[in-house]
């Protein structure tokens, strides 16, 4: 009897150690990737117009009637009390904002300015280009972290950190490393692991479940990855598919623009990968007490796993159709055939995006939950064998 409590338990210590040993060469390799690829002082491009930012409050408004047959919605002045930047504390007078989405100003109003030092003799030096939006913006940060702390509690602060780590490493590792000339998809595939291992580790704790979850992660995102890479040469994408990437390829020569197209496809997958990689691991964890084999454990926890994925699926696309209702709508009003647009190197980028990522997504519920159940402390007394030993 003896020897059946021990035999089990030692099988699982066995599989942990094999996990850990995936895991401990997996992380060193991104600590080491960190350093040696942390990017050096980046360069700011000079705006291509000579303009310096500047923040004011609206103090005074002048409309004026449109010459006719002016497009001008809107005619007049406005006078700008000049709160930050060049010119702080003087007031300044702009044209009122004209062009689609510019909206009427009002005194009071706090305003983004452009300020063209070199402007001519006569005109204004000043322009409105976009309004200030810092203090609602914080105010409605602050609502959704009290909102998370409220409901999480101690879990809420944890994710806040696994967030704050995250948002650390895009903005001070991975977005500087490809603007100063680094294999844009290199750098993502390490800042995605070192966001992966603090991000699951700080908010889930470091545990076996946990370790299972971040496995689980990298395989999908090795998977993505490798997909990506293939249907990006196999449909010949270039990465030049938008505005901001032709931007790019004129300001960053040398960008290579199609690995920051899988680098998109990389870091985008993983924020959907966690979630359903935590999900399965406590799913089998929550189902071992009443499992009677790792296949059968396996076989209830994958159910679960579909659904789950059912919903994901239909998140990701309800999530890209959201972000993209514009162009959906130039789509409908478009003469030209559906075939054509869709094959559009724009449209194309946006279906490998999604495509790609649900591939990965689908594969990781069964690679986290056979890993998950390999690893589960399935007790000897849960076992019909150990129920007969017992009885007799």
């Amino acid at each position: 009897m003896s020897h059946d409590h021990t035999a089990v338990p030692a099988a699982s210590r066995h599989t942990r150690r094999i996990v850990l040993a995936v895991l401990v060469p997996a992380a060193l390799a991104t600590l080491i990737a960190l350093i040696v690829l942390w990017p050096g002082n980046v360069k700011s491009e000079p705006d291509a117009g000579g303009g310096r930012r500047a923040v004011g409050t609206v103090s005074a408004v002048l409309e004026q009637a449109c010459p006719a047959g002016a497009q001008q919605q809107r005619c007049g002045s406005a006078t700008v009390r000049v709160t930050e930047g060049p010119g702080t504390g003087t007031d300044q007078k702009v044209d009122l904002p004209q062009g689609p989405g510019t909206t009427a100003l009002h005194v009071g109003d706090g305003v983004v300015l452009i300020y063209f030092p070199d402007a001519v003799p006569g005109g204004n030096a000043y322009s409105v280009v976009d309004r200030e939006r810092s203090t609602p913006l914080v105010w409605l940060v602050v609502v959704a972290v009290a909102v998370i702390l409220a409901f999480g509690r101690w879990r809420g602060v944890t994710s806040l950190a696994g967030l704050a780590v995250s948002f650390g490493i895009l903005l001070l590792f991975v977005v500087p490393a490809i603007l100063d000339g680094s294999p844009p998809l290199l750098i993502a595939v390490v800042g995605a692991s070192a966001i992966m291992f603090a991000a699951l580790y700080l908010t889930h704790g470091i545990n076996v479940h946990t370790s299972v979850a971040v496995a689980g992660t990298l395989a999908s995102l090795v998977l993505t990855g490798v997909l990506g890479a293939l249907f990006t040469s196999f449909l010949h994408l270039s990465g030049v598919g938008s505005d901001d990437s032709s931007y790019l390829s004129v300001t960053r020569e040398g960008l290579d623009l199609r690995g920051l197209l899988l680098a998109g496809i990389v870091i985008g997958a993983l924020g959907v990968l966690d979630d359903v990689t935590v999900t399965q691991a406590v799913t089998v964890a929550e189902m071992t007490p009443g499992a009677t084999s790792r296949l059968a454990l396996y076989r209830s926890a994958i159910r679960v796993g579909r659904a789950h994925v059912a919903s994901a699926v239909n998140t990701i696309v309800l999530a890209y159709a959201g972000a993209s209702l514009p162009l959906l709508l130039l789509i409908a009003a478009s003469s030209e055939p559906i075939t054509e647009l869709l094959t559009s190197e724009f449209l194309a980028q946006e279906i490998l995006r999604s495509a790609v990522g649900t591939i990965g997504l689908v594969a990781s519920v069964p690679i986290t939950t056979a890993l998950a159940a390999l690893v589960a402390d399935l007790r000897p007394e849960t076992a019909p064998a150990r129920h007969s030993h017992r009885a007799h």
